[in-house]
Order: structure tokens, then sequence, then C-alpha cells
């Protein structure tokens, strides 16, 4: 089957190949991978045909992550924070404002969009999911993945896995060895396969607040259906739905799965206004500053004052930060990814000391409340708890920070586990290695 023409958005300096078929009235973005090529997952006949009949119902929007397919090389997988971006580029470019998201078997992107761009996000159905790569990437499988990566990536490896009803038929076998080959190298892979082990995303489900469908097979192999219950009782409101079948990789097998979708995605959901968006909340704080101002004099101070705020300020801009409001001599801003925070942390941090200052931050990821020009909720509370345990010069985070910025090359030193004030449970706590 021809595949539909291939187009370029482009993402911080990366180029990033997608595709838009039919012209329905709603959008649907096919979020595949985390490995995909566009162009080759036309040359499979049965997937092909259940992107047609989206395509009948949705302006059906894929692409290739960066890294992977026809999009850029990178040296190494990029973080759920690059995937955003490359994602929102994408919408951009086709003009779309709001689209449902459809993906499945890697969870990472879809929640943290969904969670962190709701006012973006019409619905989200998700197909064959785990909350935690480490659940699922059990010490057995990661040694038998490793070997089909390192040793026979490309020829069709891992069939029995993902698409074990296959297994014996030549047609799907050859494809499945093209498609190896060209969504992504071996070492690719297994970088993937490693960052993917790593994300933790417990703490985000429950943040989601866009109509929410989660499917799975009742004989999947790779991902057991208890894991897909568990993603769907987490996320507030999202139905569940269980079918018949083997196979993680959802394209194939009876259309009672796609007519599930259509259905959900067309029943005419009414959207709800948004209040509530998943953000990086930052604080800041001057340590001593109480002191600081006694010893140089009050007019001194308001004029380092003046040169530190400035300075923040800067470090927002550079990081897409948003500043809510200083409070005396600190910051209180949000983020839309992880990793962009903790930089604009640790930039803070350095470019406060050539002013003299020594400043500590607190960084937690959580659903923030809409109140205005102002945001409210438990992740405030927290980020600011955090804070108050930082030491001076230090990035100090929680340990869903931690979790949701792997792959980006941040390393943080374990803190232990902390009682914050005014908030529940125990948290642990990392600082940034500066």
């Amino acid at each position: 089957m021809i595949a539909p023409r291939t187009q370029y958005a482009h993402a911080g300096g990366a180029s990033i190949a997608f595709q838009v078929v039919g012209d329905g009235p709603r959008d649907l973005v096919v979020v595949n991978g985390p490995a995909s090529h566009l162009e080759l997952v036309w040359e499979e006949p049965t997937t092909a045909r259940r992107l047609r009949s989206l395509a009948s119902f949705f302006r059906l929007i894929l692409f290739d992550r960066r890294g992977t397919g026809l999009s850029d090389p990178v040296e190494r997988p990029p973080t759920l924070e690059q995937q955003m971006d490359d994602l929102v580029a994408v919408m951009d470019t086709v003009g779309t404002e709001r689209a449902a998201l459809l993906g499945g078997t890697d969870l990472g992107l879809c929640a943290m969009f969904a969670a962190t761009f709701p006012e973006r996000v019409s619905a989200l159905v998700l197909s064959g999911v785990a909350a935690w790569g480490g659940d699922l990437v059990t010490p057995e499988k990661r040694t038998m993945i490793l070997d089909a990566v390192e040793n026979h990536w490309g020829e069709g490896t891992l069939l029995e896995v993902f698409a074990p009803s296959q297994v014996g038929n030549p047609s799907f076998e050859e494809w499945w060895g093209r498609y190896q080959r060209a969504a992504a190298s071996p070492s690719t892979a297994r970088r993937i396969l490693e960052m993917t082990s790593e994300i933790d995303l417990h703490a985000i489900l429950p943040t989601i607040r866009v109509p929410t469908l989660v499917t799975h097979r009742t004989g999947d192999r790779w991902v057991p259906v208890e894991m897909g219950r568990e993603v769907a009782a987490m996320i507030p409101g999202a139905r569940f739905l269980e079918f018949d079948g083997i196979d993680t990789y959802g394209w194939i097998g009876e259309a009672d799965w796609i007519e599930a979708v259509e259905e959900f995605l067309t029943g005419g959901r009414s959207s709800r206004e948004v209040d509530r968006v998943l953000a990086t909340v930052m604080f800041t704080d001057i340590v001593g500053s109480t002191e600081r101002a006694s010893s140089i004099g009050d007019r001194r101070w308001r004029e380092l004052l003046d040169e530190h705020n400035a300075m923040v300020r800067h470090q927002l801009e550079l990081w897409r930060g948003v500043e809510i409001k200083s409070i005396g001599d600190g910051f209180l801003a949000t983020f839309d990814g992880p990793a962009r925070a903790v930089r604009c942390a640790a930039g803070i941090i350095a470019a406060a000391d050539p002013l003299g200052l020594t400043v500590r931050t607190g960084l937690h990821t959580g659903e923030c409340e809409l109140i205005g020009d102002d945001v409210g909720g438990l992740a405030v509370h927290i980020s600011a708890r955090v804070m108050a345990k930082a030491r001076g010069g230090e990035v100090l985070a929680s340990s869903t920070v931690k979790d949701l910025v792997v792959g980006s090359g941040l390393r943080f030193d374990d803190r232990g586990v902390h009682t914050l004030r005014g908030v529940p449970e125990q948290w642990r706590l990392y600082a940034l290695e500066l």
C-alpha cells in the first residue's frame, strides 16, 4: 500500500517526520513507538487497514520520534521533555490546537503530554501499557531482550514477545525484520529499552484530567493485563476495556478494538474547562538574606536584590519557565518539563555566585490548580517543603522529578527519606550533582 506523503516539523534543531491522513472533523495523533518508521508501517496490510479505518473518521496525524525512523538521528534517545516538544512542533505545523492521542506499549509521552497540556488534548486512548518499566522489564525479560537486540536485531527478533500470533507468518516476519532495521539501530534500540525501563509514571497518572480509555488484550505476553488495569485505576474517570488476544502490537487482531476506539472518540463527550495541569514547580530562596541585608544596608541590598531578580527572570526565560510570583527574596515558578526546571535551578545557583549570593532551590512535579495567575495545590506545598530541606547552593528535588528526567544526563545524589511539614507520607529527596 502506498504510504502518505512524509513531511517535517522542526523542534529544537531537530527535524521530526510526520504524515497527515484523512480530513475528518476531529484530529487524532497516533503515538507509535518508542521506535517507528512512518513509511514502512503502511506496508503491513492489517496495520494499514486499521490506520485507514481511523482516517475515515479523523484527520490522522502520525510521526516518528526524534532519533527513530525518518526523523533526525540523535546520540541518545530523547527525554520525555524533548518528545513533548516534538509533539507540540508537529501539532503546530499541521495547524491543530487540540487533538486526541492514541498510544500503545510506551506510556510515557502520552501520559506526560495529556497531564501537562490538557488544553491541547481532547481525549486519550492507551493500549497495552504499564505504569513503570521496572515492573515490566524484569531481570529475566531484560536478559532476553538485550540478547535479542545485541545479537539478532533486524532479523525479526522479539516477534514472539510483541506479536506472537504472527509467528510462522512469513510475510509478517519478513516485514517485522525490515521494520526493526528501519526504525532504530541496535544501539539505539538498547538505549531506548534502558531509558523506558527506568521511567515511573505512578505519580503522573492521577493528574490526567482528560477523558481516557485504557484497553488491553487479556493474553498479552509482554504487558500482563493486570498492569493495564492498574493504569486505568490510577487515571481519574478512565474507562477500561479488555479484548481477546495475545499481542502487544495493537494493530493486528480483530477489528473490535478499532471499533471501540472510534466509538469512544466520536461519542461526543463534552470538554471540561482546564483548571488543573501537570507542572514542575520550583521555589528559590536566598540563604542568609536577613544577615546580608543588615551587613550592607537597605539601599545596597535593594540594588543587589534587583540584580538577583533580573538574573532569575533571565534564567526563567532561557528555560521556558513561568514566573508565578516573587516571594520576598525568592521566586515561585512553573515549568512544562522537569529537566528544564532542574537546569534552570542550576543556572540560578551558578549565576547567583558572582553576585555574592547563595541560593537554594526546591523542585517537585505534580498536579497544580490554576487560580487566575496563581497556582495552588499539593504539588506547590511539596515543592516549598522540599526547598526548606535544601542546603545553600543546592538543587533539591523530589523522587518524582528525578524519575521523570531519565535519559537527560542529569545526575543526583540520594539525600534520603524526609518528612515534609504539612505533607502526608515520607518523601525521598535527591540533590543535583553540580
